[in-house]
């Protein structure tokens, strides 16, 4: 198994035990994840196709045009799993610009939806590289708010080495679980803020057979997760 394949399973994890809500995904990682939860363990869930058809199993099952969306974001109805340029311990994400915004070393995508995702619904984020320059003290500007600053729920953050939660008093970033192969050395030295460690740190999940097999034959039989 690969170290895509745990990334996927921790992915649909994320909407373990959330039923009928949208899920909203940023990456191809992420998709894979809540398509494998909708079809296993999460049967209730809501995926779009991208443009405005609900569907299940790859095939229709309701329409919800774009203009109907920020009803369900307003409606806290919605769980989004973006990504970040930058994030730091308490989940204050940055996707607009590098160094000082009046004078931005790099320049990003804006805000976009980030600051309403943050402040009405549950946010997960999807990091397919754990690095100190993404995980950092401060971010440059805050685009979705963390929990120092009244965000509803930022539930996970799914690395390609771990995956971390936000499950302390403080709620501030927490080591929930590193993947096969990687040490807790490895995550604490590729982030730029020192992490609550539990005593123990699991490994996070594999995908079971059946999983597993509906990964490779059905959702993404051309092995397209590797390259994410």
């Amino acid at each position: 198994m690969s170290r895509a394949d745990v990334c996927v399973a921790a992915c649909a994890d994320a909407w373990r035990g959330d039923g009928a809500v949208l899920a909203s995904t940023t990456g191809l990682i992420p998709r894979l994840g809540a398509r494998l939860a909708q079809l296993t363990f999460e049967p209730s869930l809501l995926l779009t196709d991208g443009e405005a058809t609900l569907t299940h199993a790859d095939e229709p099952e309701g329409w919800l045009p774009y203009r109907a969306v920020f009803g369900v974001v307003a409606a806290g109805t919605r769980h989004v799993m973006m990504g970040a340029s930058q994030i730091d311990r308490f989940g204050n994400q940055n996707i607009s610009c590098v160094g000082d915004w009046h004078r931005p070393t790099r320049q990003l995508l804006g805000v976009r939806g980030a600051p309403g995702n943050t402040v009405n619904h549950t946010t997960s984020y999807w990091i397919p590289r754990h690095e100190p320059r993404v995980f950092v003290e401060h971010v440059d500007l805050v685009s979705g708010i963390g929990h120092d600053r009244g965000a509803v729920e930022i539930r996970v953050v799914v690395t390609d080495l771990a995956v971390l939660d936000f499950t302390t008093p403080d709620r501030s970033m927490r080591l929930r679980s590193v993947h096969p192969g990687v040490s807790v050395a490895d995550v604490e030295a590729a982030t730029g803020f020192p992490l609550t460690v539990p005593v123990s740190v699991p490994v996070s999940r594999s995908l079971t057979g059946p999983e597993l097999a509906l990964l490779r034959e059905r959702l993404d039989p051309d092995g397209l997760r590797e390259f994410r």
